[in-house]
C-alpha cells in the first residue's frame, strides 16, 4: 500500500491549495495537512512544519513535473470566475481587470494592525500581486 509523504511546505492555506487544484487538474490525488490547525492558531506553524501538501509516493515525480509545466506554461486556467457579483473592492486586478481579488494582511500588518498606508491585494484569477 502507498503511503502518503510530504510534497510542499507553504505558508499560507491559499498557496496550498493553489498547487492542490493544479496537481487534481492533472489527475493527481493530493491532501493538505495542517491547514486547519494553522488558521486557527497561527503561532503553531513553526512547532508542526507549516502547511504541507502531501502526495502519494508513486505520484512524487508527476507532481513535480506537473507544478514545473504550470509554471512554465501555465497550460490550463485555474477554475476560478473572472469577475463576481458583489465584490469585496470597487477595483480589479491591474493585470487581468478581475475583479475577484483580496486583501493579503498577512504582508502589512502586525498582529492585526495595518502598518502601510496600502495594502497587498492578490488576484484570484491570474495571482498577480499588488499594492492598492
Amino acid at each position: 500500500m502507498s503511503e502518503l509523504v510530504t510534497f510542499k511546505f507553504y505558508e499560507t492555506a491559499l498557496q496550498a491549495n493553489r498547487d492542490k487544484q493544479i496537481l487534481a487538474e492533472s489527475g493527481i490525488n493530493s491532501f493538505i495537512a495542517n491547514e486547519q490547525l494553522i488558521q486557527s492558531d497561527w503561532l503553531l506553524s513553526q512547532a508542526v512544519g507549516g502547511i504541507q501538501l502531501q502526495v502519494f509516493e508513486e505520484d512524487m515525480e508527476k507532481a513535480n513535473q506537473a507544478l514545473q509545466d504550470y509554471k512554465e506554461h501555465e497550460e490550463f486556467s485555474l477554475e476560478v470566475e473572472h469577475t463576481i457579483e458583489n465584490p469585496d473592492f470597487d477595483f480589479v486586478c491591474p493585470k487581468c481587470g478581475s475583479n475577484h481579488i483580496y486583501r493579503d494582511d498577512s504582508a502589512t500588518s502586525f498582529f492585526g494592525v495595518s502598518i502601510l498606508k496600502s495594502h497587498k491585494f492578490v488576484c484570484y484569477y491570474c495571482g498577480n500581486e499588488f499594492m492598492h
